[in-house]
């Protein structure tokens, strides 16, 4: 709050103070200190009369409510009653005994006077007493009000309320003081120090502690709280109520609070005095609130400013406001150009700013400013011959609304050379012609509103009027946007409109409140068509949008709430500069700006609000970045189709690109550079689905056929056809034959034949649609009923789906014989047998069937060939109809055929055909093909029981053992073999159906002639129960321990190879192989030895060294007869060397084995090798064995030695690359065991590598390629072979392992 003046504790010569406003007006204040002396000041702290009270000094001063009255009263009792009109003093000497402590004025000046002589007298404005009081305490603060009684009729201050003791409240009936009310508070509120009445019978009181309380005075809740609160900590001196403000206030501890009375719980304001440092003593409000004194302890007065009048002005972005009684303030806030304060000399009624003057006046004066870059400069004052109602400035003119005329004049004449006549003008010329109720100042024009309904704008470059509107009542307000380009105007009705003086049109401002003040435009620049409208409470936002396919209009955008007593000068991009009553500006966002604050943190719900906003303001850039944070499809959609709305194209083709909307963006494209508006919003119109619009305004462009086409698009064939006429005739017959397919569709058939028949436009150069248009007269007359007409029109016509489509429609309205007809001339033979079959014509359908390929007109055929026993011809028409079950069923019951019927079956594994032959062959007693048959159709039961009876069961078993068969089936089967005691087939179907220890028990039954199959099946038994216990069982049986009769290993072999169990079957493996080496079986050992090499190597488990010795050794024997056939002795008698080096492990061929050593070394030129071995075959022991034929030559041999030896070659090792013997296989340089080529015998070599495609084994690439052109097997897995089956291997790592034995 503004301090207007301060009275200091000099100028009044000490405390206590006592002042008191005057009534009603509060235009003086009169104050009194310890000098004797009574001084009345005006509002603005000046001087303006003394009243001496000749040494008697005085104790008590109050206005009176009526008039010019004050009262004084003296320490001395006596009584002053002063006129301030007149002067006039009347001295009342002896009132009371003692000081005068309080007293008041009633509204018929009454005056009531309490004091320490605690009497209470009520006298007249003379002062003559009326009635007097006596009462039992002292007395402080008294005052007149109304008290409600339990009627609450009475409206006169009936009631004097007056402290007693600083305790009691006591409130008695001037008319009746026998039956008073006394009031007592809680004590620890304090002494009570002051109250006062408000509202409607309620008491403010305020208390020494701090304290202030509200109490009703009403008949049933009188005395009762009803607000308490501690507004000071240390002490309240006073309180004080403004009944206009409708605030009340409170002082104490330094400061002042002041509250709001509708709302007692917020404080409104907070005033601190920090240099009172004895403290505040008493306050006053002036009537009217605008201005609040406040005396303190130590005799000072402080007079501040509460409430102004709300008084401004603005142009363009410039305001002027009164900031203080005589003091208006002109600032630029959007500029930020320091605001000037500017003293003024009366107290204005009227403000007026323009480009560089400011204006204020009162009643018919006006003082004008110069507003520079130097300062305010006074430049004159003008009185006009009236009482100016408003002005208006603009850089060079003011306008004065005064007495129903407008005053035109210049502000500073003599800075311009203008002519005399350019100086001033009164509107209306003549003085009858009308009233001006309102007018305002552009830069370029003077616009006025006249009572009757007359809009005039007046050029002033021109000094000229220059347009004028007519409206149908009286305009009372206009409000032109900063451009004068458009006019809002408020009309005697209380309607608003804008108005567009350039195109001459008006537009009715929708939702506009009767009790709107004014209308603000937007200035920034970039929202031209904002303004609001506002009144007391709300300010609403609307939006004037002048390109939209609509055409243009005026929208309600929103509304904001407006808070108490602001004031609405400004709009600048959504912010609202307000006046408040207390002389300041306060800006306030409207709520349709909201957009404006950061958004990025709002919720979905918040944004999506918020677009909608921007969306009706045109704000497409923020409504862009608020899409971006959303990122939903759904308010994309929205911004594109408002910028569609407001016709900005590339805005909205933007926005349909972000999206991915193809076809908008490329319709959008298309449109793009159209300079005839109507065309374009029409375009934008039928994007947006408005057709109708979008029609209208084709028609209103250059290019109306534009209409015609999107009818035609749109399948609006009605309306496209009414356009054709106008716009393009020649297109008639086109769009008849679409409306007329159409119509076909929607079942209108007469219309639609009517506009087939006007589609036909008979010019060769439209053949194809001619024809479309006679199909369509072919349809619709067979539809119509003229079949003969339809009929003959599809014949003719070259289409062969028309006829197929007459012939449907036919055949529905069960015209047959027609329908087939052309069907048949169409082609379609299947849809014409079937027709034709409808009509019994059999021999029309005989002739189509070699064309008919639909199994469903083939088996009607057959039915109908079978009725008449023509029974092959049945039978092929079965065929070709897939009708398998009845094909079988003529060739058994009717031809006698059942060769062809047991073949279809086969062939075709139909069930019930099988049941049929089944049934068949049961009647001739073949049972075995009955049972074959029975299983096939799936009737397992009937087959089985058939078997039983006719004890056919392993048949049966044969038969079922191939099919897809139940468990249940096979358990029938095991428990009938069991109970014929045939253990092997009982155990082979207990196994089936998953019974293994059934099984395993029967199979260990099953006699010597099954034995080796049964172990063999057993083992089988074990290897899929994989249970421990079958397991053991059939190892003591193959160990001979249930029987005494040990089986040979090779079950045992089997049945680790089964359990998975390998390393057991290796040993076993090895066992074996060594009895069949001993036997002499060299391949046999040899297969089983690899077989289990490579189990074990499949299952990745490391090879026992033992076994690849041995199978290397076996290999190397059987590699001997390869080599020697294919005449390669030294290959040969190398590897012979290697076995006869091992020929403990060949003991039942021992002399042949070294007797073929001894021959191969010889031949080979290994002659020391030979003569070696031969001396071995010299001992005792084998000398007698040796073969008659080599005797002889072996002993010259040993008698006459040679003991040349070819040298053995040398090849690297794979490892190492060490150079060792070729047929070596253990390395001296790693000492690793090197894998041996398979194909040779030899060890490998890295670049010669290859393997068996089959078993993996490697061999020399170069030496398996000649082997192959001789041998066809693989002399490792004996698996065939051909050269183009060996690769030769580049990387031959991953096959050097050095694990012993592997390879």
């Amino acid at each position: 709050m503004k301090q207007v003046f301060i009275l200091l504790e000099k100028s009044l010569l000490g405390a206590p103070i006592q002042f008191k406003w005057q009534k009603a007006q509060g235009n003086y204040i009169a104050v009194t200190g310890a000098d004797h002396t009574i001084k009345i000041f005006d509002r603005h702290g000046v001087k303006k009369n003394e009243i001496s009270l000749q040494g008697d000094q005085m104790s008590f001063l109050l206005w009176s409510k009526v008039g010019s009255l004050l009262a004084i009263g003296t320490i001395k009792g006596n009584l002053f009653i002063y006129n301030h009109q007149t002067s006039r003093k009347i001295p009342v000497l002896g009132k009371h005994t003692k000081r005068i402590t309080c007293g008041c004025w009633s509204s018929e000046n009454l005056l009531a006077l309490g004091s320490e002589d605690k009497v209470i007298t009520v006298s007249n404005q003379e002062g003559d007493t009326v009635k007097q009081v006596l009462m039992k305490a002292e007395l402080s603060d008294m005052q007149f009000s109304v008290m409600k009684s339990e009627n609450r009729a009475v409206t006169t201050e009936n009631t004097i309320s007056v402290v007693v003791g600083k305790k009691n409240l006591f409130l008695f009936n001037v008319n009746c003081p026998e039956n008073p009310v006394d009031l007592e508070f809680q004590q620890h509120y304090g002494q009570v120090v002051c109250y006062h009445w408000f509202g409607d019978g309620y008491i403010m009181i305020g208390f020494s502690h701090g304290y202030f309380v509200v109490i009703s005075t009403h008949f049933q809740e009188i005395g009762q709280e009803i607000y308490q609160t501690r507004d000071h900590k240390d002490s309240l001196t006073n309180i004080a109520i403004s009944q206009s403000l409708n605030k009340a206030a409170s002082c104490g501890d330094n400061c002042i609070k002041i509250h709001d009375l509708s709302e007692l719980k917020e404080m409104y304001a907070i005033i601190n005095l920090d240099d009172e440092n004895k403290g505040l003593d008493c306050m006053a409000w002036t009537d009217d609130g605008q201005l609040l004194a406040v005396a303190t302890q130590r005799g000072s007065l402080h007079v501040f400013l509460t409430k102004l009048p709300v008084l401004g002005d603005t142009f363009s972005t410039r305001i002027a406001y009164l900031t203080s009684l005589l003091e208006v303030t002109v600032a630029n806030p959007v500029e930020g150009e320091p605001a000037v304060t500017v003293s003024v000399e009366v107290e204005p009624t009227f403000i007026a700013v323009g480009l560089f003057h400011l204006a204020v006046g009162m009643n018919n004066r006006a003082w004008f400013y110069a507003l520079g870059d130097a300062g305010v400069k006074k430049l004159k004052d003008m009185e006009y011959l009236g009482t100016v109602v408003s002005m208006s400035l603009n850089s060079d003119y003011a306008a004065v609304l005064f007495e129903g005329k407008v005053q035109l004049h210049m502000i500073e004449s003599e800075i311009l050379d203008a002519q005399e006549e350019r100086e001033t003008r009164l509107f209306p010329a003549t003085a009858d012609e009308y009233r001006i109720l309102c007018h305002t100042l552009t830069g370029d024009f003077l616009i006025y509103g006249t009572d009757v309904g007359v809009i005039h704008y007046f050029y002033i470059e021109d000094w000229q009027h220059v347009n004028e509107y007519r409206h149908t009542v009286s305009v009372r307000k206009i409000f032109p946007d900063p451009n004068g380009t458009r006019l809002a105007f408020i009309d005697d009705k209380s309607d608003g409109f804008l108005y567009c003086p350039v195109i001459d049109a008006v537009y009715e401002i929708p939702s506009f409140p009767p009790t709107v003040k004014c209308i603000l435009w937007e200035n920034w620049s970039m929202d031209k068509g904002v303004f609001i409208a506002y009144d007391d409470d709300r300010v609403y936002t609307y939006v004037f949008h002048k390109d939209t396919i609509q055409g243009s209009k005026v929208i309600l955008a929103g509304g904001t709430k407006v808070p108490f007593s602001h004031k609405p000068l400004l709009l600048y991009n959504g912010e609202l500069t307000c006046q408040t009553q207390s002389g300041k500006i306060n800006n306030i966002y409207l709520t349709t700006h909201g957009f404006l604050n950061n958004f990025t943190e709002s919720k979905s719900n918040e944004l999506r609000q918020t677009l909608l906003k921007t969306l009706m303001l045109k704000r497409f850039s923020e409504a862009w970045e608020i899409c971006k944070l959303l990122n939903e499809t759904s308010a994309w959609n929205e911004l594109g189709s408002a910028c569609l709305h407001h016709m900005e194209v590339e805005f909205a083709t933007r926005v349909y690109r972000t999206i991915r909307n193809v076809g908008m963006v490329m319709s959008l494209e298309q449109i793009k550079g159209i300079e005839d508006h109507n065309l374009l919003a029409g375009h934008l119109a039928m994007f947006t689905n408005d057709f109708n619009l979008a029609q209208d305004l084709y028609l209103a462009s250059s290019c109306p056929v534009a209409a015609l086409e999107m009818r035609r698009d749109l399948q609006h064939w009605d309306n496209a056809l009414q356009l054709a006429k106008c716009l393009a005739p020649d297109q008639i017959s086109f769009i008849s034959k679409e409306y007329a397919i159409q119509l076909e569709f929607t079942g209108d058939y007469v219309n639609a034949l009517a506009h087939y028949e006007k589609g036909i436009t008979g010019n060769n150069k439209y053949q194809e649609h001619d024809e479309a248009c006679q199909a369509g007269v072919a349809q619709m007359s067979i539809r119509m009923g003229d079949i003969r007409r339809g009929v003959n029109q599809a014949i003719k016509h070259p289409s062969r789906l028309l006829k197929k489509d007459c012939g449907a429609i036919l055949e529905s309205m069960k015209q047959f014989s027609e329908a087939a007809q052309l069907y048949e001339k169409g082609q379609y033979y299947d849809k014409a047998a079937s027709v034709y079959i409808r009509c019994k014509n059999w021999a029309k359908v005989g002739e189509l069937l070699p064309h008919v390929s639909s199994p469903k007109v083939h088996l009607q055929y057959a039915k109908s060939k079978e009725a008449d026993g023509r029974y092959k011809e049945a039978v092929v028409a079965y065929k070709n109809a897939k009708q398998w079950d009845n094909v079988i069923r003529i060739y058994l019951d009717h031809l006698g055929n059942p060769e062809k019927a047991v073949s279809v079956v086969r062939e075709t594994q139909s069930l019930e055909g099988a049941k049929m032959v089944a049934r068949f062959f049961l009647q001739l007693g073949d049972y075995g093909s009955a049972i074959q048959f029975l299983v096939m159709s799936k009737c397992n039961n009937e087959a089985f029981t058939l078997a039983q009876q006719h004890n056919q069961m392993e048949l049966y078993a044969d038969i079922i053992g191939s099919e897809d068969t139940t468990n249940e089936d096979y358990q029938s089967i095991a428990l009938y073999f069991e109970g014929e005691k045939k253990h092997f087939s009982a155990g082979k179907f207990f196994l089936l159906c998953g019974q293994y220890a059934r099984a395993l028990k029967h199979f260990l039954k099953c006699s010597n002639t099954e034995d080796n199959m049964a172990i063999e099946m057993a083992i089988d038994t074990v290897g899929q129960a994989n249970d421990e216990s079958l397991t053991n069982q059939l190892i003591d049986h193959l160990m001979g321990e249930s029987d005494g009769m040990p089986k040979d290993a090779k079950y045992l072999f089997r049945l680790y190879m089964a359990l998975k169990q390998y390393r057991e079957a290796a040993q076993t493996a090895i066992i074996i192989a060594r009895e069949e080496q001993s036997a002499g079986n060299y391949r046999n050992a040899h297969d089983v030895l690899f077989s289990m090499y490579a189990e074990l190597r499949n299952q990745k488990i490391k090879i026992p060294s033992e076994m690849a010795t041995n199978l290397m050794i076996l290999h190397s024997y059987i590699l001997v007869k390869i080599h020697v056939k294919r005449g390669d002795h030294l290959k040969g008698a190398r590897m012979l060397i290697r076995v006869s080096n091992n020929i403990s492990k060949f003991p039942s061929h021992i002399v042949p084995i070294l007797t073929s050593t001894v021959i191969e070394c010889h031949r080979a030129g290994l002659k020391n090798s030979a003569f070696s071995f031969a001396a071995m075959l010299m001992r005792p022991e084998y000398r007698n064995k040796i073969d008659i034929k080599y005797r002889k030559k072996i002993e010259a041999m040993v008698r006459r030695p040679d003991t040349s030896e070819t040298e053995e070659a040398t090849t690297p090792c794979p490892f190492c690359e060490f150079l060792l013997p070729e047929c070596e296989l253990l390395c001296p340089g790693c000492k690793n065991n090197l894998p041996y080529c398979i194909a040779t015998g030899r060890h490998m070599i890295k670049d010669d590598w290859t393997v068996c495609p089959y078993c993996d084994f490697p061999a020399l690439f170069s030496e398996m390629r000649i082997m192959l052109h001789t041998e066809s097997n693989c002399p490792m897995c004996s698996e065939t072979l051909n050269i183009g089956n060996i690769k030769k291997i580049i990387d031959s790592t991953p096959y050097l392992k050095p694990e012993a034995g592997d390879h």
